[in-house]
C-alpha cells in the first residue's frame, strides 16, 4: 500500500470515530485549509501532506501523531514518491 493510501485510510478512521460525515467538518475542527483536504483526497495527486499539516488535522480529529501512526498498516507502506526521483 501506498503511503498516501494508508494516511487517507488513517484519516477516515479517525473521522468515523469522531462522528464527522465530511471533509468540511475536518476542515471546520482543524483549521486546515479546504483545498489542502481536498487535495488529500483526489486520486490524482500524488503528494504527502507536511507533517505540521498532518498534526493539525490529528488536533481535528481529536488525536495526536503516535496514535494516528499506531497501525499496522504503516508497516509495509510504500512512497510512490521515490520514484519519480530517480
Amino acid at each position: 500500500m501506498q503511503l498516501k493510501d494508508a494516511i487517507r485510510k488513517r484519516i477516515n478512521f479517525f473521522l468515523n470515530r469522531k462522528g464527522l460525515n465530511s471533509l468540511w467538518e475536518l476542515y471546520k475542527n482543524s483549521g486546515v485549509p479546504k483545498s489542502t483536504i481536498n487535495s488529500l483526497f483526489a486520486s490524482e495527486i500524488h503528494s504527502l501532506p507536511r507533517l505540521d499539516t498532518l498534526l493539525h488535522l490529528c488536533e481535528g480529529l481529536d488525536t495526536n501523531l503516535k496514535e494516528f501512526f499506531n497501525d499496522d498498516i504503516f508497516l509495509d507502506v510504500i512512497d510512490s514518491s521515490e520514484d519519480k526521483k530517480h
